[in-house]
């Protein structure tokens, strides 16, 4: 199976990303205009129309789109500009309540745990096929809505989402129990079953492939769910779920609330009829969402927190190379990746000329209106997150930090900053020690194998790591002694359907992806049935 890499256009020239996205044909006509570098013109242009409309703003309950029970609703706004794109449906606890008692229902008397698991795979099927053809509006909603490149939206994330849908399709009639032999005249068998109600709270990072990550095994497997989007994006998973419908998915098997997470979150998270609970943001709110399942009736939680990932680059590495690599790891999405490698650690040997051509790259990073061919870098999703970078850059100032390149805002309409370079970092610095979410680089200098071992695991996130060597002894030593649930040797975010994703102490609990996702969503129950004469055990 082919891997799905997030560093697809990073590969290859912005012409050929370019002429590669115009091939699709569909309305992206007026997205040629492209642009070479970042510049405050780039950023300030009158923006680029998005090739699409909003025609999704409502919740999604028992198969129909409704209003909130308040009639309330809230805006989404393009963080190109800081204007309203639609007023979409405030969902709160009842809403909650509307749609856990679709799922219950659909779960308990409805055909999806029912169905044949062949049926279930082949809706998934045409699921996917339905994102396909509509790959350029799921993409143009979902840059519109969170900022992110166009190039890497339909290129890379929407393709990833229907490679997912197919994944988990092909596990659908293959999840089955065990025969286990047993001391004693008994038949002893295990049955995998679907663990109910599922609740589910995606980020706004990255909407539609955390919608895949979630839905993805849990109707595999046979639940049912109700899911809460991001406030900040609630748009394309609207319009995703209502191509699956469209594939033929039984109303209240998937039920979508828009709304913010002290009321709509915390709703379902708190639910005394949800089974199960998935959550993908921040450690912070992550351990308030564990107290609420905690205190209501101790549902199972699979967690997918923060992150501040090293990124090592050792003393025999070709600096062009890991300057561009380091540079995607923590540039990539405007830097809003809970697996960025944000604490770059270089060796004393390199590190200046790193540090220069790091600084270079920077300023050359392609920032602009994100359905401009040829941009690398849109806004940040909003302007909290917009002022809490800022304020993290202007503590590295503080603390003593070297600030190469970038530091401050980027135009004047938006939430656009400018690419962020710090050298001279130490590790008792703020910008080394929590996750910025943004893009700022932090590079920190260091001796030897034990030095970088030491430090990169002094942290109390463990969600990914990237080493940058040719030296297979040395690969080996530190993918062993590094605390992370991932670890990219000589390449980074490199993402596929199969490949286990999740974190170690406070990046979360579980793991999303591949084969062992499906253990979420599934209960495991032996039946022991006595044998009399049995002519073998």
């Amino acid at each position: 199976m082919a891997s799905l890499r997030k560093c697809w256009l990073l590969s290859r020239p912005f012409s050929s990303a370019s002429a590669a996205l115009h091939s699709r044909g569909g309305n992206i006509s007026s997205l040629s205009r492209g642009i070479s570098k970042y510049s405050t013109a780039s950023a300030i242009e009158e923006p680029v129309s998005p090739p699409v409309q909003v025609n999704y703003t409502q919740l999604l309950i028992n198969g129909q789109f409704v209003k909130a029970a308040s009639e309330k609703t809230f805006p989404t706004l393009d963080p190109r500009t800081g204007d309203v794109i639609a007023h979409v449906a405030e969902g709160d606890a009842e809403d909650v309540n509307r749609a856990v008692a679709s799922a219950r229902k659909a779960f308990d008397e409805g055909p999806w745990p029912k169905m044949a698991a062949y049926e279930r795979q082949r809706i998934l099927l045409r699921f996917a096929d339905l994102i396909e053809k509509h790959n350029d509006e799921l993409a143009a909603l979902e840059t519109w809505d969170n900022g992110k490149p166009f190039e890497q939206a339909a290129k890379i994330e929407v393709p990833m989402l229907a490679r997912l849908m197919r994944y988990y399709a092909g596990w659908a009639d293959k999840i089955h129990g065990l025969t286990v032999p047993a001391d004693g005249p008994y038949h002893v068998q295990t049955l995998h079953e679907p663990i109910g109600v599922t609740g589910q709270i995606i980020p706004w990072n990255f909407p539609l492939l955390m919608y895949g990550w979630k839905i993805g095994p849990a109707l595999a497997c046979g639940n049912t769910i109700v899911l809460k989007t991001a406030e900040q994006t609630p748009l394309s998973a609207l319009l995703a779920s209502n191509l699956l419908h469209e594939a033929g998915l039984p109303p209240g098997v998937l039920n979508v609330i828009s709304g913010f997470g002290p009321t709509a979150g915390a709703a379902l998270a708190s639910h005394m009829d949800v089974d199960k609970l998935a959550f993908t943001g921040s450690t912070s709110t992550g351990k308030i969402v564990l107290q609420l399942a905690a205190r209501s009736n101790l549902k199972p939680v699979t967690l997918e927190l923060g992150g501040k990932s090293p990124f090592i680059i050792c003393e025999d590495a070709d600096v062009d190379k890991a300057v561009e690599l380091a540079h995607f790891a923590l540039f990539f999405n405007q830097g809003q990746c809970c697996c960025a490698g944000s604490r770059t650690f270089v060796h004393e040997r390199v590190y200046d000329e790193f540090v220069e051509k790091s600084k270079a790259r920077a300023l050359k990073r392609a920032v602009g209106d994100p359905f401009k061919v040829g941009t690398e870098q849109g806004p940040q999703i909003d302007t909290e997150q917009f002022e809490k970078i800022l304020g993290y850059i202007r503590s590295g100032v503080e603390n003593g930090a070297t600030l190469e390149a970038g530091g401050g805002r980027l135009g004047n309409k938006g939430f656009y900053i400018k690419p962020t370079v710090f050298s001279n970092v130490k590790d008792d610095m703020l910008i080394a020690r929590e996750e910025i979410f943004g893009p700022v680089q932090s590079i920190l200098k260091y001796k030897d194998l034990d030095d970088v071992i030491h430090r990169a695991n002094s942290t109390p996130y463990g969600l990914a790591a990237g080493v940058f060597t040719q030296n297979l002894d040395t690969a080996n030593t530190l993918t062993r002694a590094l605390r992370a649930g991932t670890v990219w040797v000589n390449c980074f975010d490199t993402f596929d359907a199969a490949i286990p994703f999740g974190g170690y102490k406070m990046s979360g609990h579980g793991r999303e992806k591949g084969i062992y996702s499906l253990s979420n969503y599934l209960q495991v129950k032996a039946v022991v049935t006595p044998l009399k004469n049995p002519a073998w055990l």
